[in-house]
């Protein structure tokens, strides 16, 4: 089968399509014929630091060939002994074997039955695929931790990325007050997908106009420099949220002095939120097989490749920039 493998850590010219074996399967997996596959900008990072090949890939040094990617829908082509939750032919989406290998930037992958669920008819593999580690992100962030409900003022930074675009949409979806930060040229894709307010970061600090938030969902990928004029944009997401609000950080991770003095300062919950095994993580993704068949969230894809073009698909996801998702097909 064709495979993108990554030669050696480094630049996305390294990630090179080849032909490996195709993947065999373990009792509790299914092979799935991969339809589309979604990126996100973990794998950038995994894919330039060695750390982070071997600690989110789970790299153990005697594989013959590194294949990144979690995001995944298609068809499955054959089950395992004890699977018993799928069939040939059934459509399927999911993120799995994330922190690990699920070696998913290929035409064939083997998949554990458990992280995976049936594909709504009405949504395309393309869609699909998109709304894996990116809505489950959102979704982790906005129900699991900060238990959103009916008349909650949210602000979502980031809120036309991959991350962001479900978050809005799910936010929503329960009744919030959405406020979306984003860049200046993103402001009518950002109100389209149902916020009500927006600010652009480039021009405007939210922190000078709103202080009574109750959720800020902080996806901010690099932490602005500490020095005598500047805060850290954690530090100036608390100034948006009112006492007993609850700030949510996509990526960065909030130190304990940081934690605790947002709670004893401003009785504000700090938590670093994302997507890793857990016992919900089906019940999670089944929620989003519901929104995404109901319409209630849409993916919203501004890069369609052949997945011969990874390389491509890794320098635009790197730029921390990407409207929405970035799907290849194989």
């Amino acid at each position: 089968m064709k495979a993108i493998v990554l030669k050696e850590v480094g630049e996305p010219r390294n990630l090179i399509l080849t032909e490996v074996p195709v993947p065999k399967i373990k009792d509790n997996e299914v092979l799935v014929r991969v339809k589309a596959v979604a990126i996100n900008p973990v794998d950038a990072f995994v894919r330039r630091n060695q750390p982070a090949l071997e600690m989110i890939y789970a790299m153990k040094g005697d594989e013959e060939n590194i294949i990144l990617g979690w995001d995944v829908a298609g068809i499955v082509i054959e089950a395992g002994s004890a699977v018993r939750r799928f069939k040939a032919g059934d459509e399927v989406f999911g993120n799995f074997n994330f922190i690990g290998q699920a070696n998913a930037y290929a035409e064939f992958v083997a998949a554990p039955q458990d992280e995976l669920t049936i594909k709504p008819a009405n949504v395309s593999f393309e869609q699909a695929a998109g709304a894996t580690m990116a809505a489950l992100t959102a979704w982790a962030s906005l129900v699991k931790f900060a238990k959103v409900k009916k008349g909650d003022k949210i602000i979502i930074y980031g809120a036309s990325g991959g991350v962001g675009h479900y978050a809005v949409q799910i936010a929503k979806y329960f009744g919030a007050y959405v406020i979306g930060v984003a860049s200046g040229e993103n402001k009518d894709f950002v109100l389209g997908l149902g916020a009500d307010e927006f600010f652009d970061y480039k021009i405007q600090a939210v922190e000078d106009f709103i202080n009574d938030a109750d959720i800020v969902h902080d996806a901010v990928w690099v932490e602005a420099e500490v020095n005598s004029t500047e805060d850290t944009h954690l530090q100036r997401s608390l100034k948006t949220l009112k006492e007993g609000g609850i700030l949510s950080s996509i990526v960065v991770y909030p130190d304990q002095l940081f934690t605790d003095k947002a709670k004893a300062d401003k009785n504000v919950t700090v938590q670093r939120v994302n997507v890793t095994p857990n016992d919900s993580y089906l019940k999670d993704i089944e929620a989003i097989a519901q929104l995404l068949s109901d319409g209630k969230i849409k993916t919203h894809i501004s890069h369609l490749f052949p997945l011969a073009d990874m390389a491509k698909a890794h320098e635009i996801i790197q730029t921390k920039n990407t409207v929405g998702k970035i799907i290849l097909v194989p």
